[in-house]
């Protein structure tokens, strides 16, 4: 049943229905458009417009839809509607007749969708939450079972300076909280009510929006009506949201395929979460990390099509907005089963704490610890990094790490270097000195462990 069909003597042609028609896809929203249907039925009555009966008809049989409906009760593909909202009317006329005809009095598609698609997001921004927060989780309890653990760090891909382990995950930890926070951002600007904004430029009936809204859970109403039916600036938002997250997923994914190389070594993944060759029997892939890094483009991609989509759109409501589901359906969709099998990897690694070790004192990551040694013997900075410098290429000469030159080779570049260079140079010292907020201490490390510990049920 087309909401639009009295003014055509003749119908779609089945190539424009295939085009056209959402309910394939906008299905997902089903529960919502019940709800924001019954919260209308009695904004409907209050206004005069329904019959205390006939509203009490609306919302028992609108209820019942929804209890149908979530529970999968319903084929939707077996019906012939244009849209979830054709659907839900449909179903509201073949149950009560003329009743079920007067419910879309003063409501718009247009309003009708927009408040839809917000209810959708809102819901699936909590689920998010929970999400986002399972990952941190998963973060702190890995940082948890290694927690004296030191492997190399790195800039360019070069090893810089040694950093504990957990510091590394706690890295990662920043970044998801930050996700939260965007989270919760977008719930406090997207949570405006469109409803009762018609088509573009209102109602004639005199609903009361305000309680509309609060009676559907959002904080106000949309304050025009142009914008509000116009208006899907929360979806871009959410779909930035998910790419900023899945970028973060997809650095978490190439650290943790390079540590697991064989060239790094420093951990293994658990079966559950690893796949092998089709030919080499001796492989073990990452594929769920090669994934959560190649679907980071798959999301990128729905945020650049829906903000090409909007880009020359004039007011008010344009049907190329009908796009603007599926992009973000797929988006967090993915974005979910992403965090759920991140959570999965960290859970399963484990980590060679020996072999990380070496490889965090390798690579002359000690220099400037060197450098610093000499400062404090009254020697500039820029001179002892150049002095540093020359050690390190005497080292490479020699083949041979800092630590193992002689005093003697030592002194032969700078004069200054006594027998009490050796302890500075040890990897512990250099990791331990940098005992400053966010530094990579043990002190410091194991106090924001433990500090990220205790506020993890306060998050969300």
């Amino acid at each position: 049943m087309a909401l639009w069909g009295g003014r055509f003597a003749a119908g779609s042609s089945s190539m424009f229905r295939q085009v056209n028609d959402s309910l394939p896809f906008d299905q997902a929203m089903a529960a919502q458009d019940m709800e924001g249907s019954i919260v209308w039925s009695r904004a409907l009555a209050k206004a005069g417009v329904l019959t205390a009966e006939e509203q009490q008809q609306l919302e028992s049989a609108l209820s019942e839809l929804k209890a149908q409906a979530e529970a999968g009760e319903i084929d939707f593909n077996a019906s012939g509607e244009e849209d979830i909202h054709s659907f839900v009317e449909a179903a509201l006329i073949d149950k009560l007749g003329v009743v079920g005809r007067k419910l879309h009095t003063g409501r718009s598609r247009n309003d009708q969708v927009a408040t839809d698609f917000r209810l959708w997001c809102r819901t699936h921004i909590e689920s998010l939450k929970t999400d986002v927060i399972g990952v941190i989780r998963s973060l702190l309890n890995t940082a948890s079972r290694h927690q004296q653990a030191i492997i190399p760090g790195y800039t360019h891909l070069q090893r810089a300076q040694p950093v504990r382990f957990p510091h590394w995950c706690l890295a990662y930890v920043e970044m998801f909280k930050r996700d939260l926070s965007r989270l919760d951002d977008l719930h406090v600007r997207m949570n405006q009510c469109p409803l009762g904004s018609g088509a573009l430029a209102g109602t004639t009936y005199p609903v009361d929006r305000h309680e509309i809204a609060s009676q559907l859970g959002f904080s106000s109403p949309c304050l025009n009506s142009l914008d509000a039916v116009s208006d899907r600036d929360f979806v871009l938002e959410l779909l930035f949201v998910a790419s900023t997250s899945m970028m973060h997923l997809s650095r978490l994914a190439e650290d943790l395929i390079f540590y697991n190389s064989g060239e790094a070594g420093f951990l293994q993944l658990g079966d559950s979460v690893t796949s092998g060759s089709s030919l080499m029997p001796q492989k073990k892939n990452p594929d769920a990390l090669e994934l959560l890094r190649g679907k980071c483009g798959r999301v990128f991609g729905h945020l650049q099509a829906l903000l090409v989509t909007m880009k020359g759109l004039p007011l008010a409501y344009n049907k190329d907005m009908q796009e603007d589901k599926e992009g973000a359906f797929d988006a967090v969709n993915q974005w979910h089963c992403c965090l759920c099998i991140a959570s999965e990897v960290l859970d399963t690694l484990a980590l060679n704490e020996e072999r990380c070790r070496i490889a965090a004192a390798q690579g002359y990551s000690n220099a400037t610890e060197l450098a610093d040694y000499l400062v404090g013997k009254g020697i500039p900075f820029r001179t002892a990094h150049d002095i540093s410098g020359q050690i390190v290429l005497l080292a490479i000469e020699n083949n041979a790490a800092i630590e193992a030159l002689s005093l003697a080779q030592l002194q032969s570049v700078c004069a200054e270097i006594k027998e009490d260079v050796y302890p500075v140079l040890q990897l512990e010292y250099g990791v331990d000195k940098r005992n400053i907020l966010g530094g990579t201490s043990a002190e410091t490390v194991t106090k924001a462990l433990y500090q990220e510990l205790e506020n993890l049920d306060k998050l969300g």
